[in-house]
């Protein structure tokens, strides 16, 4: 209600402003005074006004920075958040003296130099010295700053050093699942085929590969099947168009199997497709500090963005395609929970939650997703827990007991016995190879 009545008080105001106004010119053209006509009077006030005005908008702009100054960017806790704030410092150390400067001269001379009738404007219409001056001081001041953004930009997106660590980061609407490489050190391959219940990630194995041709053969018969029903024209088109589909799919992850056949005989134990087996597969996201992470970044659906603020990191997860990151963390999660701005900035937060009766709020870092993904995009994040090398190790060790292939199998029954199935799923694929469609 309160609301309400400012509202319709400011409304009330701004209305008889504009009355007021409007008096004041019907007065004015009664007087016979022209709209145009401009006395002394109101040139020596606008110019008086133009001197007034600088006070109040430079004081408005410093109590801006100090209200809000510590609300800006939060603590930069890797070693290209510091690299990015530096250059960012420096461009704030340039624009505020700049632009101080030339506001403060243009209110100066606009108040300065009111209009006098007996005073005459000199008449300078080029100077070249002038010209040169203004054109090559700003030339230089931009020339240092882009070869310091430049020099900054390719430090940053450089690829990463051979040390680094490599783990991916995999994005779907509207959630993340990290994957960390098993005892052998290396990401296995994947592939959106192989995408199932029990493999969210498309992690290619000699496992994965004969049951993802076994839920086909499986699905294959249940089509047919269920063309022996009196079904509309229309179903039996969308089931013959399944079939269709699920015969075309079996020939691609049988060309997949070759592929990585004729790649594991060509790179032996170099070969990416040999190392998916023991690699771990998270819900939880962990990076050691003080080390190099390169980070792998995929999609299974839109385009998603992996943000994490206090890093100063983001890439793009695009479909169909790899992107990367790399980063070095710098202060791991215990020790930012004791940096006295976060120590503020979770005390005002829990001031605001804990009155409501909402859950108390514990800092975290935040993975993030910065593109508008759909309905739920608010809610797609992950904590990330950065530690010291020697916990990120430890940890590591205790989720490499679980590695990939060795997870629950959430597959139906059927599926999940191959013994019975593969001999289906190789005659189904000959029968593909053949451009014959495979009794199920």
């Amino acid at each position: 209600m309160t609301k309400l009545l400012i509202l319709t008080v400011v409304v009330l105001g701004i209305l008889a402003v504009a009355q007021l106004a409007r008096v004041y010119e019907l007065t004015s053209k009664l007087r016979g005074k022209r709209e145009e006509d401009i006395t002394p009077a109101d040139n020596r006030m606008n110019a008086m006004l133009m001197w007034l005005f600088p006070i109040a908008y430079f004081g408005f702009f410093l109590w801006l920075v100090l209200a809000y100054g510590d609300k800006m960017l939060p603590v930069a806790a890797s070693t290209q958040g510091a690299d990015t704030d530096w250059l960012l410092a420096l461009n704030w150390w340039i624009i505020i003296p700049v632009f101080f400067i030339t506001n403060i001269l243009l209110f100066y001379f606009a108040g300065k130099y009111v209009y006098d009738k007996n005073r005459k404007a000199h008449w300078q219409p080029h100077d070249n010295k002038l010209e040169l001056a203004w054109t090559i001081a700003p030339a230089i001041v931009l020339f240092v700053i882009i070869i310091l953004g430049l020099t900054t930009w390719q430090r940053i997106t450089s690829p990463a050093s051979p040390e680094a660590m490599r783990m991916e980061l995999y994005a779907k609407q509207f959630d993340w699942t990290a994957r960390y490489p098993g005892t052998d050190g290396m990401l296995g391959a994947t592939d959106f085929r192989l995408i199932n219940g029990d493999n969210p990630l498309g992690i290619v194995t000699e496992k994965t590969i004969d049951k993802r041709m076994a839920e086909l053969v499986q699905e294959r018969a249940d089509a047919v099947a269920s063309l022996d029903q009196v079904l509309p024209d229309s179903k039996v088109a969308e089931i013959e168009h399944r079939i269709e589909y699920l015969d075309r799919m079996a020939a691609r992850i049988v060309n997949l199997r070759l592929v990585m056949q004729q790649d594991i005989k060509a790179k032996g134990e170099a070969s990416t497709y040999l190392h998916g087996a023991d690699d771990v597969v998270t819900k939880d996201f962990y990076l050691p500090a003080n080390r190099e992470t390169d980070i792998v970044i995929r999609s299974r659906d839109i385009i998603h963005s992996a943000y994490i603020p206090h890093l100063r990191i983001q890439m793009n997860a695009v479909p169909g395609m790899t992107t990367s990151m790399k980063v070095v963390p710098t202060i791991t999660t215990d020790s930012m929970r004791t940096i006295p701005e976060v120590v503020r900035q979770v005390e005002e937060i829990n001031a605001i939650r804990l009155p409501q009766g909402k859950s108390e709020y514990v800092f975290d870092f935040l993975l993030l997703c910065n593109k508008i993904c759909g309905a739920s995009h608010y809610n797609m994040q992950m904590p990330l827990i950065v530690t010291s090398a020697g916990d990120f190790d430890a940890w590591l060790a205790e989720a490499n007991k679980k590695p990939f292939e060795a997870m629950p199998d959430t597959a139906s029954p059927a599926m999940t016995d191959t013994t019975n199935t593969s001999a289906g799923a190789d005659s189904m694929a000959v029968a593909v190879a053949d451009g014959q469609a495979p009794n199920p």
